[in-house]
């Protein structure tokens, strides 16, 4: 926010920052008439507040209106003021490094880099307050400089990649995603890399992430937020500090996704990026590992503990040559049967070219017969079909019924306890990057990057 703007406010409160030369944004001391000494940062109003409050955020993340007739007088203070009122730390120091051409911190004191890619969502979001919602606003750096706990972990080089929230996400971005971290990763500047990403997709982007870059030589951590950071309540800060310290320092190499373990601010749990799923629409505590357990938990923010038995493949830090395969044909539909389903539906996909279709069944993986005829027609012209299970837990088991073998007959091919997330983004990767449609059924089934439980833990 500009110090010259307005900030919505208008009438006796405009007035009144005029008098006094301040504007939204500014670290400000307000005097009362009953002798009261305010803190805190001036903050923007929406057009249709009342005019005769001005709005301040006080030092513990809450804001606070304040009549205009009670105002005595108020007084600008400086940078450091407004960085304490906000319980901020002021922006690091960055320089050029000589090789590389990455940025780095000038005071890092010999610690491991970090390369910090924002993407947007909620991780980074402030209120809107034109609106009362939130809005993508907080830049990379401006979250490193928010989070002063990163500069006793890592050396971070933020880079801000796009603003969006997560559910604006394609194919295209997971692309654009994977490429710039495969660029950080070739460097062979950084111990890990952090995605910071909004939570509604990011599971289906740590398992593209998986699939595209393959090989990873160390750990790539995507993070975010069930509240954005300028509230109390906000998880974003614990999220980001462990997500640094397991990039910069876990024995582990792969995509993962670190998020809180439960409701307390002590343990963030890693999830293998290909076995994680949101369950919770508001919880901090949404993201959990399916058929497996998280793969790490980070306590208080700097001890990691690595759980040798998570039910997934583990890959430890090693000097290998990066594979990346980033790209992703969209032409793949998820269809979430339910009695009653009209068999059209198949028929309209297959119509538009579809070239695969992931069905989440019931039970050990079941569709009615009613779609039979639909699914021979799919078979014909060469469409895949894959299926996994409504069931959040277990595996697909299509030997077992009657329904279930004719499903295999027709050609219909089972996912085993692929999350069904997973399984339409490794759909969209395989139709992009495997030629012959036989090997695409082959890799489907293959455990490329543990988006298959070796072992479902108890």
């Amino acid at each position: 926010m500009s110090s010259s703007g307005s900030g919505g406010y208008r009438g006796s409160g405009l007035e009144l920052l005029k008098r006094y030369g301040v504007s939204a944004g500014d670290a400000v001391s307000i005097s009362t008439q009953e002798d009261e000494t305010i803190n805190g940062i001036l903050m923007p109003r929406y057009e249709s507040a009342n005019e005769n409050y001005i709005v301040v955020k006080l030092k513990s993340g809450y804001n606070t209106g304040i009549k205009v007739s009670r105002i005595k007088s108020i007084a600008k203070a400086d940078v450091l003021a407004a960085a304490a009122a906000a319980g901020a730390a002021p922006a690091a120091t960055h320089q050029k490094e000589d090789a590389g051409g990455s940025t780095g911190s000038s005071n890092s004191g010999g610690l491991p880099r970090v390369a910090l890619i924002s993407t947007g969502g909620t991780i980074a979001s402030k209120i809107d307050y034109r609106t009362g919602g939130v809005r993508a606003a907080l830049s990379a750096s401006e979250l490193y400089a928010s989070v002063p706990e990163l500069a006793s972990i890592a050396a971070v080089d933020p880079e801000v990649l796009m603003s969006e929230y997560s559910e604006n996400l394609t194919p295209t971005h997971w692309t654009q995603i994977a490429q710039k971290v495969a660029e950080k990763v070739r460097t062979g500047a950084y111990a890990g890399v952090v995605v910071s990403h909004g939570t509604d997709t990011m599971h289906y982007t740590s398992a593209a992430l998986s699939f595209a870059l393959q090989k990873l030589p160390i750990p790539v951590v995507l993070v975010g937020a069930q509240r954005s950071s300028d509230r109390p309540s906000s998880d974003a800060a614990l999220n980001l500090i462990a997500a640094t310290a397991f990039a910069a320092n876990a024995d582990a190499a792969g995509v993962f996704v670190a998020m809180h373990a439960g409701t307390s601010d002590d343990v963030v749990a890693v999830h293998a990026g290909t076995r994680v799923r949101k369950n919770h629409t508001s919880r901090r505590d949404a993201f959990q590992s399916i058929d497996a357990v998280p793969v790490a938990l980070v306590r208080d923010g700097a001890t990691i503990e690595m759980q040798e038995d998570a039910g997934v493949r583990m890959e430890r830090r090693a000097k290998r040559e990066l594979e990346l395969r980033p790209y992703f044909d969209s032409r793949v539909a998820l269809v979430k049967y339910h009695p009653g389903f009209d068999p059209t539906l198949v028929y309209w996909l297959v119509s538009k070219g579809y070239g695969a279709i992931v069905f989440e069944g019931t039970g050990l993986g079941h569709v009615n017969r009613d779609l039979f005829g639909v699914l021979r027609e799919a078979a014909e012209k060469k469409v895949h079909m894959f299926m996994t299970s409504q069931c959040i837990w277990g595996r697909v088991r299509m030997t077992v019924y009657d329904t279930g073998r004719d499903l295999l007959d027709i050609g219909v091919v089972p996912l085993s306890d692929m999350i069904s997330e997973t399984a339409v983004v490794k759909a969209m990767w395989a139709l992009a990057n495997v030629p012959q449609a036989a090997d695409i059924k082959k890799v489907m089934q293959e455990n490329i990057a543990g988006e298959i439980s070796e072992a479902i833990p108890i």
